[in-house]
């Protein structure tokens, strides 16, 4: 395209394509926040409890009892193992050696397994829940006793329910902020509620709930067998040593014999006991905090008849130890649920949440929502109109509006006034009629500008017809 008149130089006037997944303002971009590493539950567990192995074993706070219980069974079993079973082997027969490691191994296994697991740990109530119980709460006793003070702590309070025939009071708990279930009760010591308790054992390191109470039965019960098992054998071996070269001479080849002797004879009364005691407490399907309370009857006839009984022993037995073991509830190993990033909205008000595509686009190919600020009428006064109705609209490439009307300019003073606008604001960017694009079809056939997609030629013929388009173009804008 050659310059029209040869007058003046050719200016190109070059306007780049807007792209609208590149370009990005401050409002569409959120703030985003650094990704923090999720926490396990029990990380952050509410009980006094100690986790191992990444929350998979948990275990009471005070843990020293049950380390004294693990260093009794090694070191007589050891003992047993290591002096009495060679000679017993030998003068007897292979099978006590075999039988004695049976029932160690059995009960190593269940004393791990009942002091490493969870015992029925009930859940904590979360606040919403807490809250919304607590205005259950609050309501039924204003309703029942009228306004109460505040600051006032009420009683404890129950809910009643009728479970075969009998009426169980459900207490609230206030530190776990639930009523719990029946037969649940609050471990001071591990600071939890547990379901089905039956006591806090310091000697296997955990509470004995619903989840555990299976294998503590049995590890008391293999127990009693292992120590009477070592007892009857050691004795055994003092007094076949005994007939061969007396009875000190015994006792001085094999002195591990005597200490395991006095550490069996002294262990094996309580144990053996305890392990009556919850034989009676399985067959009569109680556990051993309703037996301290005298909560329940045996006796059908009695008004407080245990209503968890089944009527039968053998049921009863087979409901404790070989019922379907259930799940732990609170999910020690899980993940706690990130708070969710809140986007960050911009300066001037607008909420940018669920912005469309189309929105953004529109946002991004709008040449006056860029870094260029808006041209209005109070920035720009024109000759023969005193006030435009507001600020300039913004121009969307390809898609040109007409002007509603075109006001008359006929003073060359105004026109004047308007060409060094560009020298004076060099330091603000407004847009000049040389930059802005001029829409197709509303120019006359004559005039010096040519409309192209990407490129734009302005030919100065002469100063006059540069001030009239100059002032067209600003009134173009400014109408739409």
């Amino acid at each position: 395209m050659t310059p029209g008149g040869g007058s003046g130089p050719m200016k190109d006037c070059e306007y780049s394509q807007i792209s609208t997944h590149s370009s990005s303002s401050p409002m569409e971009s959120p703030h985003k926040k650094k990704k923090s590493v999720p926490k396990r539950k029990w990380e952050v567990f509410p009980g006094r409890n100690k986790f191992f192995c990444n929350g998979r074993i948990m275990m009471a706070r005070q843990t020293g009892v049950f380390y004294l219980t693990l260093v009794l069974i090694l070191v007589t079993s050891g003992l047993f193992f290591a002096f009495d079973c060679p000679y017993l082997s030998e003068k007897i027969t292979p099978a006590i050696p075999a039988i004695g490691g049976i029932l160690f191994f059995f009960v190593m296994g269940t004393l791990l397994r009942t002091s490493f697991s969870d015992p029925g740990v009930l859940p904590r109530a979360t606040p919403d829940e807490a809250a919304d119980l607590e205005r259950q709460i609050g309501n039924t006793e204003d309703i029942a006793n009228g306004c109460s003070s505040g600051g006032y702590r009420p009683p404890p309070r129950t809910k009643e329910v009728i479970i075969n025939g009998q009426t169980v009071k459900l207490k609230y708990c206030f530190t776990c902020k639930i009523f719990r279930p029946p037969r649940a009760s609050h471990c001071s010591l591990c600071d939890n509620c547990v379901e089905r308790f039956d006591h806090h054992c310091p000697w296997v390191g955990n509470c004995v709930g619903k989840r555990n109470y299976r294998f503590f039965y049995m590890f008391i019960l293999s127990l009693s067998f292992l120590t009477v098992f070592i007892f009857a054998f050691v004795i055994t071996h003092v007094i076949l040593r005994s007939q061969q070269t007396g009875f000190l001479n015994a006792l001085k080849d094999s002195p591990a014999s005597v200490l395991e002797a006095v550490v069996c004879f002294f262990s094996v009364w309580s144990i053996v006991g305890l392990s009556g005691f919850h034989t009676y407490l399985i067959s009569s399907n109680q556990t051993t905090n309703e037996d301290i309370k005298g909560s329940w009857s045996n006796k059908r006839g009695k008004e407080n008849y245990n209503p968890y009984s089944y009527g039968n022993i053998f049921t009863n037995c087979c409901a404790a130890l070989c019922g379907p073991l259930s799940p732990s509830l609170i999910d020690r190993r899980g993940f706690i649920q990130p708070d969710t990033p809140q986007l960050a909205g911009p300066s001037n008000g607008i909420t940018m949440y669920g912005a469309t595509q189309s929105q953004s686009n529109m946002a991004a190919a709008t040449p006056l929502l860029q870094s260029e600020p808006s041209i209005t009428s109070e920035e720009l006064p024109l000759p023969g109109k005193t006030s435009l109705s507001g600020p300039c609209a913004t121009l969307t490439l390809g898609q040109p509006t007409p002007p509603s009307s075109m006001p008359n300019l006929t003073s060359d003073s105004g026109l004047t006034d308007i060409i060094p606008l560009k020298e004076e604001h060099e330091g603000h960017q407004f847009l000049t009629p040389e930059e802005a694009p001029s829409p197709p079809g509303l120019l006359p056939s004559g005039s010096p500008i040519a409309h192209s997609r990407t490129m734009h030629v302005l030919s100065l013929a002469s100063q006059d017809s540069l001030h009239e388009d100059s002032v067209r173009g600003l009134v173009k804008l400014s109408s739409v």
